[in-house]
């Protein structure tokens, strides 16, 4: 028998995660005509709201949930250091989350969290949509997101440490432009799309200050499984973008090793600069070149920051909005002028 949650009530009522919280909760912002259509709802589901309910002790718990998807585990293990070192320090226990496509589903997490009565949650790479944040809030659980920049509307308990990718796209464009060069691509990371659509902004606003309209966006499709297969065939059909801006490791060297499969020279024919640094790419022959992110100091930016949001009894007071620099790795993949 399916388990009935949260978000069938929600969608089955035509309303919000937050509304259907408010109603749980009895909050007196809820209009009445649609208190009682989710009632209704509630009842004849058969939801059991209560077990919720009961997860949201006043106790503390001095327990920490932090969630990321499963398939980026491998690429924030220095933020998760930072994060692990902190929380140790302050003597927070700390219960992990990874979510996967089709298996461990966001809804089930954010229940679990309730549920659990985590005193705090870290957010890897803004994960969570935007009602789904809404019923934390409701809550009132601080959340502390790290990564990049959180998009949409401010929430009075949660805190944002994020690189500035939509700048960091922006200037690396600008310098391009300054050297002449003005055949730019980005390549599209599913993995990644947040980050993606501030790097798209960025390049974007470099183009129109410039006169000039940005087209290069390379995105394929599911028929694909790697980004090395896509390279192959695109590299047959289409000369190369002079610049090529991947996000992570393994685009780069899929688009290396598939130009050169194809005959073109790196960096004569095409340069490549990725944004997430790894010890594989130094060892590319030609080395690729990178951005160097401070990643534990990030982690445990982010873990110092949740914890004075746990133990201030002003927590408007604490710094909310931290962001991490990103430095330039020229290697050999791109020509230093």
């Amino acid at each position: 028998m399916k388990r009935i949650t949260i978000y069938d009530v929600a969608k089955e009522a035509d309303v919000s995660l937050a509304t259907v919280s408010r109603v749980i909760n009895d909050s007196s912002v809820v209009r009445e005509d649609t208190r009682q259509r989710v009632q209704e709802v509630i009842e004849r589901l058969g939801y059991k709201p209560n077990a919720v309910a009961q997860g949201l002790a006043l106790s503390k718990t001095t327990t920490i949930s932090i969630v990321m998807s499963e398939k980026l585990l491998a690429y924030n293990a220095k933020i998760l250091n930072g994060l692990m070192d902190v929380a140790n320090i302050y003597h927070y226990n700390v219960m992990f989350h990874t979510t996967s496509k089709g298996i461990s589903k966001m809804q089930d997490v954010i229940e679990s969290i309730i549920k659990s009565r985590v005193d705090g949650v870290i957010l890897f790479n803004d994960n969570f949509t935007e009602d789904e944040m809404d019923i934390l809030n409701e809550y009132k659980i601080p959340m502390v997101i790290v990564g990049s920049k959180l998009e949409g509307k401010k929430h009075a308990h949660v805190g944002n440490v994020y690189v500035d990718f939509e700048k960091l796209a922006y200037d690396l464009v600008k310098d391009c432009f300054a050297h002449g060069i003005d055949d730019i691509a980005l390549v599209e990371d599913r993995l990644n799309l947040s980050m993606m659509k501030q790097m798209q902004r960025g390049i974007t606003r470099a183009y129109e200050e410039a006169g000039k309209s940005f087209e290069n966006y390379l995105s394929f499709n599911d028929t694909y499984k790697t980004s090395y297969q896509f390279f192959s065939d695109y590299f047959k059909e289409n000369k190369p973008h002079m610049i090529n801006i991947a996000f992570r490791d393994s685009q780069a060297i899929a688009m290396l090793n598939a130009g050169k499969e194809n005959g073109y020279s790196i960096p004569e024919d095409f340069q490549i600069v990725t944004v997430l640094d790894s010890k594989y790419l130094p060892m590319m022959r030609p080395a690729i070149s990178a951005y160097n992110i401070p990643d534990y100091d990030m982690g445990a930016i982010a873990m110092r920051m949740l914890t004075k949001m746990l133990v201030s009894q002003e927590e408007q007071n604490v710094e909310k909005d931290i962001e991490i620099q990103a430095s330039p790795i020229v290697r050999d993949s791109t020509i230093n002028e």
